[in-house]
Order: C-alpha cells, then sequence, then structure tokens
C-alpha cells in the first residue's frame, strides 16, 4: 500500500464547479475526457470513488452483495488478478479526509478557476459521509454542504435509455476489468481475447442496481431541490461535442475552440457478443413471464 504523506495542499481558486453524476457504462467517461481536453473545463475524474470502510474503489465481488449466486461470484476475477491502481492513494484517509478533498481540488481544477469531478451513485453516500468528517462541513446537509466545497455548482446528469444493454456492458467490464478499449490504427492486432461469460442472473441484477441508482439521483436532486442539466448515452456517444457543449453553457464556461470528437482515442466496446446477450437476456426475462 502506498506511503500515507502529510503535505497541506493549498486549496485552489475556484469560480466554477459541476460534478458529473452517473451510473456505470452510461457514457460518462467519453463526455469527461472531452470536456478535459477542452482545457477549459476543469479535470472531471472520479476523485472520491474510495469507499469508507475500505479506502479502495468498489471491487467486482461488491457489485454482487445481496445475490446468491455461487456461480455468478465464480466468473468474477479474483482480487490477486486486479491491478495496483486499486490501491489506496496516498492522501486519502478516513479519519482525515481534508487532505484527500484537498488534493482532489487541486488536481481537478484548471488555471481559470473551473473544478470539474465525475460521480457515481454507489459510492456518493460514502463520500457525503466522508466529507461529514471534515469539521467544518459537519452537520451540513447534503446540499448547503455540496454548495460550501463545491463554489458555483452544477449538477450533470447522465442518464442511458438502454438499460438492458448498459447492464451487459458492465457485466462484461467485472469480469474483464476494462472499463474503455482504445482506439486502434488500421493493422493494428487487436488484445488478447479476454474470458467472458452470460449469466442471466448477473445481468439481471446489474439492472436492477443500475435502475435503482439512476432512481436515487433523481431522488436526490429532488431533496435538495436542484435541476441538474440532463444528457443521455445516447446524445454523448453520438456527438460528444455538442454535449460537451451544453455543459461548458451551463457552468457558464466559454471555450474558443472545442476539441476534435474524443473517438479517436476511444471505441466503441459493444459488439457482436454484447448484442448476443442482450438478445438471450430479453428471451429469458420472456421465459419467466
Amino acid at each position: 500500500m502506498a506511503e500515507k504523506v502529510s503535505v497541506q495542499l493549498e486549496a485552489p481558486a475556484i469560480n466554477h464547479s459541476y460534478l458529473v453524476c452517473a451510473t456505470q457504462r452510461s457514457g460518462s467517461t467519453l463526455l469527461c475526457e472531452t470536456l478535459d481536453a477542452t482545457g477549459v473545463a476543469g479535470r472531471p475524474r472520479e476523485y472520491f470513488e474510495e469507499l469508507k470502510e475500505t479506502g479502495v474503489p468498489r471491487r467486482p465481488r461488491e457489485y454482487f452483495w445481496g445475490l446468491r449466486s455461487p456461480e455468478v461470484i465464480r466468473l468474477l476475477p479474483h482480487e490477486a488478478e486486479l491491478d495496483r491502481a486499486s490501491e489506496q492513494r496516498a492522501s486519502w484517509s478516513r479519519e482525515d479526509y481534508s487532505q484527500h478533498f484537498a488534493a482532489a481540488l487541486v488536481a481537478g481544477t484548471t488555471d481559470n478557476g473551473v473544478f470539474g469531478s465525475k460521480m457515481m451513485w454507489s459510492y456518493f453516500p460514502d463520500f457525503l459521509e466522508l466529507m461529514r468528517g471534515i469539521p467544518r462541513f459537519a452537520g451540513m446537509g447534503d446540499g448547503s454542504l455540496l454548495n460550501s466545497a463545491f463554489p458555483g455548482l452544477r449538477f450533470v446528469f447522465i442518464s442511458r435509455s438502454d438499460k438492458v444493454r448498459q447492464a451487459v456492458s458492465l457485466w462484461r467490464a467485472l469480469q474483464t476489468w476494462v472499463w474503455r478499449e482504445a482506439a486502434r490504427s488500421a493493422g493494428d492486432e487487436p488484445p488478447p481475447e479476454r474470458r467472458a461469460v452470460y449469466s442471466f442472473d448477473a445481468i439481471d441484477h446489474l439492472l436492477d442496481q443500475l435502475r435503482r441508482h439512476e432512481d436515487a439521483w433523481r431522488g436526490f436532486f429532488f431533496r435538495i431541490g436542484q435541476r441538474p442539466l440532463q444528457l443521455y448515452y445516447e446524445e454523448i456517444a453520438g456527438d460528444p461535442q455538442a454535449a460537451a457543449a451544453r455543459v461548458l453553457d451551463a457552468v457558464g464556461v466559454t471555450a474558443e475552440n472545442l476539441p476534435a470528437s474524443r473517438r479517436g482515442t476511444m471505441s466503441r466496446q459493444s459488439d457482436e457478443l454484447s448484442e448476443s446477450w442482450v438478445q438471450s437476456y430479453l428471451e429469458g426475462v420472456s421465459r419467466r413471464r
């Protein structure tokens, strides 16, 4: 585990902030990489994904808490197979979360004073609890805490209309631990094939989880009286530049020239295997009725 550091970072001057609120496999990575490439929209990454109990991001098996299916668990990678990127960050501490929060503000803020971050509901409640451990945020309600922590805060909410394909994509990613594919030039050799096995129970469980997490985001926005900028996976995938332009406009930031499409650095992971799993799942649902 990385050695802890105790360097006190000075928070940058922030004029505008935004949180990209999403569920896994909804197009948030493509949107955030497009925003990052503008150079004026902060650096929206997952700075707060560590769970409060472990200090590391959620592991594949933790997506299936409550599912009594040894077969599904058997298909997931063992802890030893996961890369070391999911170790605790040096700045992270449950007892002194202020240091990690300050490091995130520094990392996520561009020179024009714009901060951006991505948030998944799966760890958002843990983030709020950890933030309340910082004395100046203790006892604050959710909305007050976030507005105090992130000046000029705006919310961006991403949804994916086709939840079955979203669940299929998530199940594949959890088995292979590959969350994005870099685009390859013509003639490049494809990467080694990673084992992925269809499971009705796994996809069904993830589908329910994604729906519940998206409903939780909607309930959260209603509870704090906020109307986020709503974007859909389908429009982000179709025109990431236009989606990024909408975010910049909502945040109040002007970019003279939006970057070229991020399709050059990412490729779609959906393929014939994914489509066959979608059809198998829909057929399985029909048989259960």
